[in-house]
């Protein structure tokens, strides 16, 4: 099979791998595709701790395709069924996964791309916000999860606040269903902006979709007292996460929505298949590039340098 082999920082090559051969629990998938996710660009960047090359495949996370071999244990999954993965390798035409990482996929969406991992990601961090009708929620950083959290809130009756860097991705936002769109700034010009939109009450939730810590203190900043703070992005280093003061002092709820069980991203793949079946969110509109597997390189450094009209990226196998 070919496969995507990242050999060092900045560098993938397709190679020829052998195809795995599925255990007994386990099923091989003729991959169609995989997402470019924003957590492995430190991979791709390179830093000093990693070794290189990486696997065939790695890190794909983001695959989806036809069951092509199914193991003896096997009961639920069977040849030909359209499905997604949670396996790390899907940079390639094939990958195996254990059966309990494979998500089937509904009629409804025959022939579209559902990079499962992201979507179900996006889908748990959402039910851990606990957003109701009429909340004020604000959405700091509007990439790809960014603007599905917007399509989640919007649907479920919040009055939502959207903050991007990029005009592209505050218009997209707009589109999304967002209220109100705010270009990221000076931290109290910022504040006192949603002051001003929500009468002085500042929000009830605040997800932090960036990664920086400027944006994780800006989140705290608008919100009122007894708040959710909802951590979403995954920001290098133990800082990013860490509780400050003003957060206990105010009893700020503080949620790390970041949660990478299988078990739970499953879960919340099924919840995105279901939402995006009967339309309830749309994340067909915000796939914005695609590549074929040789141009992988070219995939992640549209993600790292995002120009004007990016907002994700799918690889095609």
């Amino acid at each position: 099979m070919r496969a995507a082999v990242l050999t060092g920082p900045g560098r993938f090559e397709v190679r020829d791998a052998a195809v795995p051969t599925p255990g007994p629990n386990e099923v091989r998938i003729r991959l169609e595709g995989c997402g470019v996710c924003s957590s492995n660009l430190p991979l791709f960047e390179g830093r000093p701790w990693f070794t290189y090359p990486f696997s065939p495949g790695a890190p794909g996370h983001e695959g989806w395709g036809r069951v092509d071999a199914v193991g003896r244990e096997v009961r639920d999954l069977r040849e030909g069924d359209r499905v997604v993965t949670l396996s790390g390798q899907a940079y390639a035409e094939y990958d195996v996964a254990p059966a309990s990482w494979v998500v089937k996929l509904p009629p409804e969406l025959d022939g579209k791309p559902f990079p499962g991992e992201v979507l179900g990601y996006a889908m748990n961090v959402f039910q851990r916000s606990r957003i109701c009708p009429g909340d004020r929620v604000a959405v700091v950083g509007v990439g790809f999860l960014g603007a599905m959290l917007v399509q989640l809130a919007r649907g479920a009756g919040a009055r939502v606040i959207a903050f991007g860097r990029r005009r592209y991705a505050l218009w997209l936002a707009q589109t999304c269903g967002a209220d109100h769109t705010l270009p990221l700034g000076p931290f109290p010009d910022l504040v006192e902006q949603v002051q001003a939109i929500t009468g002085g009450e500042r929000c009830d939730v605040a997800i932090e979709c960036a990664g920086a810590k400027e944006t994780l203190d800006l989140c705290g900043e608008l919100l009122r007292d007894r708040g959710r703070l909802v951590i979403a992005s995954s920001p290098e280093g133990s800082a990013g996460a860490a509780a400050r003061p003003s957060w206990s002092r105010r009893s700020l709820d503080v949620i790390d929505g970041r949660d990478r069980d299988p078990s739970a991203t499953a879960e919340g793949v099924r919840l995105a298949m279901d939402a995006a079946a009967d339309g309830r969110i749309d994340p067909f509109a915000l796939y914005t590039h695609s590549f074929p597997l040789e141009q992988l390189s070219r995939a992640f450094t549209a993600l790292r340098e995002r120009p004007e009209g990016f907002l994700k990226a799918l690889v095609t196998t």
